[in-house]
C-alpha cells in the first residue's frame, strides 16, 4: 500500500484558498493568525488523514464521528451568515475581511452530544 505524503501548511493554505474559492468566502486577513489555522490543519491531516477543524476537540480519527468538523465544519455557513466568521475564525465574509476587525469567539453550534 502507498502511504499518503505527508500535508504541510502549504498544502492546507492551497487548501483553505480553494474552500474559501468554492463557497465565495474570505479567508482571515490577518496572515499570522490563517497560518497559526493552516499548521493546525496540516497536522491534523498528518494526524488523522483529513483536514478536521483545529479548533475543536475531535474522536481522534473516528471519521464518522469527526464528519461534522472537518474543514469546512458544516456549521460554517450558519457562523458565517449569523457572526460573519466560522467558528475558528479561519473563513470570514468580505465585510469582516475588509472591516479591519480581528476574528472574535463565537457560540459553539456543535451539538453537546457530538463532543469527545
Amino acid at each position: 500500500m502507498k502511504k499518503a505524503r505527508i500535508k504541510t501548511s502549504t498544502d492546507a493554505h492551497a487548501f483553505i484558498d480553494a474552500v474559501a474559492a468554492h463557497h465565495g468566502w474570505h479567508v482571515n486577513p490577518d496572515a499570522g493568525f490563517a497560518e497559526v489555522l493552516a499548521g493546525g490543519l496540516a497536522a491534523n491531516y498528518n494526524r488523522f488523514g483529513y483536514y478536521q477543524c483545529p479548533c475543536r476537540d475531535s474522536w481522534a480519527g473516528d471519521r464518522k464521528k469527526d464528519a461534522d468538523i472537518i474543514c469546512p465544519c458544516v456549521y460554517s455557513k450558519a457562523d458565517l451568515d449569523e457572526y460573519g466568521q466560522c467558528y475558528c475564525g479561519l473563513f470570514v465574509t468580505a465585510e469582516l475581511a475588509q472591516s479591519g476587525r480581528g476574528a472574535a469567539s463565537i457560540p459553539e453550534r456543535r451539538p453537546q452530544e457530538l463532543f469527545p
